[in-house]
């Protein structure tokens, strides 16, 4: 059971946002590469590259489902139901990720050049996401393991994994874009290629440590390995609504970034340096979303209340923190970060002017997302959807009278991440102020 001093809050969200920043770090070096190879691809690989997180989303919130559950039988003591609900989590990932790869192979590609003004950009897009396709078959594995570890805190295994996907991935993206070491130069699909690759290294990483982990002995994991229909169905019931949650949330920006890529290349390619850079305000922000919800599962099952309004303050307070240590080049020396990522002159002052201009919201979100990630926590995911949902239209309904009805500049189009960060985060207190969330049974 986790306690609330501040070293022990770290010691699980540390790993984490590590995790996050690796991932970040590999997010602006492949773009850093491939803006290198071609501008086209790296417009390419940037809308590409949202609609494979979008889709993994999907995946993604069925773990964060299995998480909770495994964290609040952890907290009532009922582990016996572990290796069962992880069984069932791995079979739940499977049917997703066999529906999500097949929709990726023979639809998606056809639908990006419908809607695509650049066909060149549309055609390179259905390439990056047909390799990608296959790393979804990896992350249903990792998925599951990763929600065994952060259920019990033990983030640093997600950590070493990330070390290994990250590391390998730039190596594999050096090699397979430009063709070093005597290897074949692919461009665009090397990037593709390396991350799918980087991504069944990670797999294998985190297998291993599953096997040998003691946590797996005391349960006697791989024993109790099953999976039952019950199971199943509450593990749908706790992660569809973090699954739509997650896939919601991106598919909307999948969108922005379309109609950003219909209003003009130029507009594109500054609105992708800032997606590149903004990755590094999730940091903290992922990492201590995803403590929020272990803390907050816990404590629920062990029936202490109390507590929970504690581990929010102090989840906000280095939250804050954390957010001013990873984002704060984007307020003093944002020109030296988007150069990082796209050296073209043409684009580094507008991108340069937005992300300074972006900064408020994501102290905003930052504070907030402890409100949303405690109601995640709870189990009363539905809700969370609900606010999600209501969220995202007003973002959608302000991006299209930004970007379709009034044509305005680039910079204002940004402000509408204002709108939906608070929006979020004003719905959450709202709801955790006037209704019961502390008594959902999962």
């Amino acid at each position: 059971m986790l306690d609330l001093r501040y070293r022990t809050i770290l010691s699980v969200a540390v790993p984490l946002m590590v995790s996050s920043f690796i991932q970040s770090i590999v997010l602006i070096t492949d773009s850093s590469f491939i803006s290198r190879y071609s501008t086209t691809a790296f417009d390419a690989v940037g809308n590409g590259g949202l609609i494979y997180i979008t889709l993994f989303m999907a995946l993604a919130g069925m773990g964060d489902g299995a998480q909770i559950l495994i964290a609040r039988r952890i907290g009532e003591e009922r582990t016996e139901f572990i290796g069962r609900i992880f069984g069932s989590s791995i079979i739940t990932h499977f049917i997703i990720a066999i529906s999500l790869f097949f929709l990726m192979q023979w639809f998606m590609p056809a639908w990006i050049m419908d809607y695509s003004k650049h066909k060149d950009i549309g055609y390179l897009q259905g390439d990056y996401i047909r390799i990608r396709g296959f790393a979804l078959f990896f992350a249903m594995i990792s998925l599951s393991i990763q929600a065994f570890f952060l259920a019990h805190g033990k983030t640093w295994v997600v950590l070493i994994a990330a070390i290994v996907t990250a590391g390998s991935n730039i190596l594999l993206d050096y090699l397979l874009i430009f063709g070093n070491w005597g290897l074949p130069e692919m461009g665009l699909k090397g990037a593709a290629t390396a991350s799918t690759i980087a991504d069944g290294l990670g797999m294998v990483t985190l297998i291993s440590f599953l096997i040998v982990s003691e946590e797996r002995k005391r349960y006697d994991l791989f024993k109790h390995l099953s999976y039952n229909l019950e199971f199943i169905k509450e593990l749908f019931r706790i992660g569809s609504p973090l699954m739509l949650q997650g896939f919601v949330a991106l598919a909307t920006w999948t969108v922005f970034f379309t109609w950003i890529e219909q209003l003009g290349k130029f507009e594109l390619t500054v609105s992708q340096n800032i997606r590149s850079i903004y990755f590094l305000a999730f940091v903290p922000i992922w990492g201590f979303a995803g403590t929020t919800k272990t803390y907050i599962s816990q404590y629920i099952g062990k029936g202490d209340f109390k507590s929970i309004k504690t581990i929010q303050r102090r989840i906000q307070f280095l939250t804050l923190i954390f957010i001013v240590f990873f984002f704060h080049g984007a307020l003093l020396y944002p020109e030296q970060l988007v150069g990082m990522i796209n050296p073209e002159p043409a684009y580094i002052e507008k991108s340069a002017e937005i992300l300074r201009f972006i900064v408020g919201s994501i102290l905003i979100f930052g504070l907030f997302n402890v409100y949303f990630h405690t109601i995640n926590g709870s189990g009363n995911t539905a809700v969370t959807f609900t606010i999600e949902v209501i969220s995202v239209g007003l973002y959608i309904l302000v991006s299209y009278l930004f970007i379709k009805v009034f044509q305005f500049d680039i910079f204002w189009i940004w402000s509408v991440e204002y709108v939906y960060f608070a929006a979020l985060g004003l719905l959450s207190i709202f709801y955790l102020r006037f209704f019961d969330w502390k008594t959902k049974k999962i």
